[in-house]
């Protein structure tokens, strides 16, 4: 099963970011955590993988 997100932009005077926020079904089956460290890897421009930096047991 999948989940559509939207990807948020924000500008501010000196930088810009992207945001990108997954549904609470998502986070809550991988048990993630609030401040947990996560990075993205660019497999290609089409597929991008989320990876815990600290993996969990």
């Amino acid at each position: 099963m999948g989940y559509k997100v939207k990807i948020q932009k924000v500008d501010r005077k000196t930088t810009k970011s992207f945001y990108v926020n997954f549904p609470v079904a998502v986070a809550e089956s991988a048990q993630i955590e609030k401040g947990e460290e996560m990075e993205w890897l660019i497999k290609n421009k089409n597929t991008f993988v989320l990876k815990r930096v600290k993996p969990k047991k």
